[in-house]
């Protein structure tokens, strides 16, 4: 009886603690909280936006209705590690289109420099004696070999130079051949210059076209323009866009608005300008890109300046002078020195230079040697026909030749020795 109580007391409790576990969640089924320990509340604490309310009980949670609302889509992060990047670059950066950069054309007006000459009349005609206008570099010395010019009177002339021609028409246009180098020059600020490996086209205004052994450009003058070299091909269009196309298949499209197009084969960046790029079709965090800078102008070409004078050379070929390999002035020459030292005279010149020089046959020390008693012999025939004007002589050898001694194909060349074998008489202007 004892035991049958018991259990039936033990039942009693049971059924009264159930009965008032099922009273208590029938009340709460009207409540927005559920019991932190109920298993619907661990699904909601993973998924559930957490109450804006301060007074909310940490351990409660939205019903299960608010686990029903869909999950934000997350922000874009430039960040994102596994976000491909152009190289050098964070994520969703695209390289800006390369500034096309102008080539030095300095030697457009270095080659400019005018020419120093004037031709004064001097002597009559004779064999073996011609009479030029000297060049002279910025230091007065003269250029030897530099050529002769024939001048106008007006600025304009002609000048002959080892291996071209100069004509100056007087008004800072003309054209020359110089050091294999041709020049036009038009006296706008255009012209033309060609050489072995650099071509230039100078429209004056700013435009112009050059072009080298590796670089090839094309400049309009506005801000645009077009650059090839062994990288790849720029295109500036002067309003903020560009294109750059890479011969290592990068290709660079910058649109002037803030949006462009980078890809190199395995990364495509599509920036929209407006803060967003894809990357690979990803969206990321992205500036705008900035626009593509204007490029430069071609600066003008100069002109060519009015022949000034820096004196006159005359010079005397061996054969009219000496015998071969010899210093001694021959009897023929008596004449062509009479009317020499009398037109020197004349002119009251206060200083004269005489130089030797002689060809490549023999060596170098006889060379020197007999440049520098031709020279003197010279220097002593004027004196003793009354020249009083200070005389300077100086032997150059073989170091100073107007003329090749062997053809192009390696021949000897007699005619160009013979020009080579001379004494020059420099005359400065004063």
């Amino acid at each position: 009886m004892t035991s049958i109580s018991a259990s039936t007391t033990l039942r009693g409790t049971s059924l009264a603690l159930a009965l008032a576990v099922l009273l208590t969640g029938c009340q709460g089924g009207s409540d927005t909280s559920a019991d932190a320990t109920s298993p619907f509340s661990a699904t909601a604490t993973a998924t559930a936006t957490p109450t804006d309310d301060p007074t909310s009980d940490a351990s409660e949670e939205p019903s299960d209705d608010a686990t029903a609302t869909p999950t934000p889509t997350p922000s874009p992060s430039p960040s994102a590690p596994s976000t491909p990047v152009a190289a050098g670059y964070a994520a969703g950066e695209i390289p800006p289109v390369p500034l096309i950069t102008i080539p030095d054309l300095s030697m457009l007006d270095a080659s400019l420099s005018g020419f120093t000459h004037e031709i004064t009349e001097l002597v009559g005609d004779y064999p073996g004696l011609t009479i030029a206008p000297a060049s002279c570099d910025a230091s007065g010395t003269v250029r030897e070999g530099a050529g002769n010019v024939l001048l106008y009177g007006d600025g304009s002339g002609v000048y002959t130079g080892p291996d071209g021609t100069t004509v100056n028409y007087g008004d800072g246009s003309g054209t020359y051949v110089i050091d294999g180098v041709s020049v036009t020059v038009y006296g706008d600020g255009s012209g033309v210059y060609s050489s072995d490996t650099v071509s230039v086209a100078n429209y004056g205004d700013g435009a112009g076209v050059y072009s080298d052994e590796t670089v090839s450009l094309s400049v309009y003058g506005d801000g645009s323009g077009t650059r090839t070299d062994e990288t790849g091909t720029i295109t500036n269009y002067g309003d903020g866009s560009g294109v750059y196309t890479g011969e290592d298949g990068v290709t660079i499209n910058n649109y002037g608005d803030g949006s462009g197009i980078y890809t190199d084969g395995l990364i495509t960046i599509q920036n929209d300008g407006q803060g967003t790029a894809l990357v690979n079709g990803v969206p990321v965090d992205a500036e705008p890109l900035p626009p593509v800078p204007r490029m430069g102008v071609f600066p003008p070409m100069g002109t060519i300046e009015p022949i000034a004078s820096c004196g006159t050379t005359i010079t005397l070929s061996d054969a009219a002078l000496f015998d071969f390999g010899k210093h001694t002035l021959r009897p023929e020459s008596q004449q062509t020195l009479d009317s020499l030292a009398a037109a020197l005279a004349e002119t009251g010149a206060p200083v004269l230079q005489i130089g030797g020089h002689t060809d490549s046959i023999s060596d170098d020390a006889f060379n020197q040697t007999l440049s520098e008693d031709r020279a003197q012999a010279v220097a002593d025939g004027l004196v003793e026909r009354g020249v009083t004007a200070t005389l300077e002589t100086t032997g150059y050898g073989e170091t100073q030749p107007v003329a090749p001694e062997t053809t192009a194909d390696g021949a000897d060349n007699p005619a160009g020795r013979q020009l080579n074998r001379r004494v020059e008489i420099f005359v400065p202007a004063f």
